[in-house]
């Protein structure tokens, strides 16, 4: 079957169908990671958009379920050069075009890939079309793709109620993290999936409790606190600031997650009451640019964000560069921040743009990027250790 990708600057893709059978209309983004695509797929954070791959052949490795980073897919929408129908791995479950159909997400192959990932670096992230009705009207189209946001989308993907996972990680005799890391069966019930152990090494976190606000959390972040020993209790982005701080938690995590950050003024409100509670904080991505908010500075839209494996940092205290993951389409405006709040931590190699804060006089440190990426780059993952040094 026939699809068409319409952008609202005018310009068509033909191409084929892929997955559910329905019109969607959404924020057109592009990621350049070459392995990972479920965990984009399940990556909350890409709610109210659609996801080019730039990599040309995706589904060759098939779904692994062991492998999601949230209970569903996502974006509205996927789209490929080329998707495999036929998958090779012995840890797959079944066929990304099932894994599609199944969970309601419509996309198109066959289109010029590279080429639209040009448009869209070269004109600026813009809405689109997927449908596959080859009578469409362009005069009718694009002034509802011009029409489109994407709104509060973190009410969309944040936990209905919280819930907690207790740290349950051990060391054998190689001073490596056993199987007893993984999440328990129990938790299989809050939503979350048994997920293999990481390399990391530290179990300096062994009784300490975290709250992990959810924005649109990865389930990479709660199990980077829980392999190293932390109990952690996932509240919904909206709990209010009194609640957690009568929990008595060591120290408060603010997930990733969808959207503007200035979309979220009222959970904006209760940060501002968590900065306030001296409480060690850690906040990853959005909830770095909420922290930001919170504390006098601003944000804005970039022209086509960071989606993709292999982003360069720069930790502007030892001047060491990591490659990190990174899913983001707005950035802390440092020409407006406080440098008696909080001074520049890690920088962007290739723009310059902010990639974290050290709060002044603060038990509190934020990045833009992910340490605890899966599929991706865990040269950043000491960060949880410096979190956890911190509470």
């Amino acid at each position: 079957m026939k699809a068409f990708l319409i952008l609202e600057d005018g310009t068509v893709f033909e191409g084929v169908h892929i997955g559910a059978d329905r019109e969607i209309i959404s924020e057109i983004v592009f990621n350049t990671s070459m392995a990972g695509y479920l965990e984009v797929l399940t990556d909350p954070s890409y709610a109210g958009q659609a996801v080019c791959m730039t990599y040309p052949l995706i589904g060759n490795y098939g779904i692994c379920k062991d492998d999601m980073e949230s209970k569903k897919p996502w974006p509205d929408g996927f789209i490929v050069r080329e998707l495999s129908r036929n998958y090779s791995n012995f840890r797959a479950d079944y066929s990304i075009w099932q894994f599609l159909e199944e969970n309601g997400v419509p996309g198109i192959a066959h289109i010029d890939t590279r080429a639209l990932t040009k448009i869209l670096r070269e004109k600026g992230t813009m809405n689109g079309m997927i449908t596959t009705n080859s009578d469409f009207c362009l005069e009718e189209v694009l002034p509802r793709l011009k029409a489109y946001k994407t709104g509060k989308v973190v009410e969309k993907v944040t936990c209905k109620e919280k819930y907690q996972l207790k740290g349950s990680a051990s060391l054998d005799e190689n001073g490596a993290i056993s199987g007893s890391a993984r999440f328990a069966p129990q938790e299989y019930a809050a939503g979350k999936r048994e997920q293999k152990p990481s390399l990391v090494r530290t179990l300096n976190g062994t009784g300490k409790h975290v709250a992990l606000l959810d924005f649109g959390t990865k389930d990479n972040i709660a199990y980077s606190l829980k392999i190293r020993g932390c109990d952690v209790t996932v509240y919904p982005a909206r709990t209010k600031a009194e609640e957690i701080i009568a929990a008595k938690p060591d120290g408060i995590m603010l997930s990733n997650g969808p959207g503007d950050p200035k979309e979220c003024t009222e959970i904006i409100e209760e940060i501002k009451k968590l900065y306030q509670s001296d409480i060690p904080i850690f906040a990853i991505c959005l909830g770095h640019q909420l922290m930001a908010l919170a504390t006098g500075a601003d944000t804005y839209k970039m022209k086509y964000g960071h989606r993709g494996g292999n982003h360069p940092v720069k930790d502007l205290a030892t001047g060491r560069v990591y490659i990190s993951s990174q899913n983001h389409g707005y950035v802390v405006d440092m020409d407006k921040l406080d440098p008696a709040v909080a001074t520049p931590a890690f920088v962007n190699v290739n723009d310059g743009t902010n990639e974290g804060l050290n709060y002044t006089g603060k038990n509190i440190f934020t990045v833009q990027f992910h340490p605890e990426a899966c599929c991706g780059p865990q040269d950043s993952g000491y960060l949880f250790d410096r979190f956890i040094e911190m509470m």
